[in-house]
């Protein structure tokens, strides 16, 4: 094993969030007046915290979002988590892999820790994350693609940045994981490998994760 830490983007690696909150965000900028398809959105703003939405919005239009457009944005798809969010396929059996084994694990998400516990909660992933295992970009100064906070991550979980790999699907993340002077993997269930240049490997089946981690199965 060539890890002492496996970190984890969490929409849409652990849970299959991507197009429930891509639609709804691509809605919502719809109804405000700013036009954006879904496939705008997964190319915008997929891997990003919120405040690229506002940022992007503000840089092409010149125009600020509603002070209320966050919390609008988290009720639409909390309330769609509620009803429709499922595990990403495998991800719970990779979890379990790593527990088996010993390997330290945790997640490091642009999200919310709202967004990321109300996700794990709704999907049962709860069970297998300590709080203290759990890092959101609201720890941290800058999000993705900055390397702070899986840096951040590293130096909680007391382990050096060279020794971790991140399991990343978005090309925010991977640029993050890469700054941060860490392996990543990129995982193609939603996003083609070209768009996730620079990872170290690619995979688009959790079952296929373990294997690239050097670990039995």
């Amino acid at each position: 094993m060539g890890y002492d830490l496996v970190i984890f983007d969490n929409d849409g690696v652990l849970v299959d969030s991507e197009p429930l909150a891509n639609s709804i965000l691509a809605g919502y900028l719809t109804e405000l007046g700013h036009p954006t398809s879904y496939e705008e959105s997964l190319r915008d703003y997929m891997g990003a915290a919120v405040h690229r939405v506002h940022d992007l919005v503000l840089e092409r239009t010149g125009q600020r979002l509603p002070d209320d457009f966050d919390e609008t944005l988290h009720a639409r798809t909390f309330e769609a988590f509620e009803r429709e969010l499922r595990p990403v396929p495998g991800a719970e059996e990779v979890l379990a892999t790593l527990v088996e084994q010993g390997i330290a694990y945790c997640v490091a998400s642009s999200g919310s820790h709202e967004r990321i516990r109300v996700g794990h909660r709704v999907t049962g992933l709860d069970e297998w994350f300590e709080d203290e295992w759990i890092f959101s970009s609201q720890d941290v100064g800058k999000g993705k693609p900055a390397p702070d906070l899986f840096l951040h991550a590293a130096r909680c979980m007391d382990v050096d940045p060279a020794r971790c790999v991140v399991v990343e699907d978005s090309p925010l993340g991977v640029r993050a994981a890469r700054a941060a002077g860490m392996d990543v993997l990129g995982f193609t269930g939603m996003m083609p490998a070209e768009r996730l240049d620079g990872a170290t490997g690619y995979f688009g089946d959790m079952k296929q994760l373990p294997g690239l981690l050097q670990l039995p199965v």
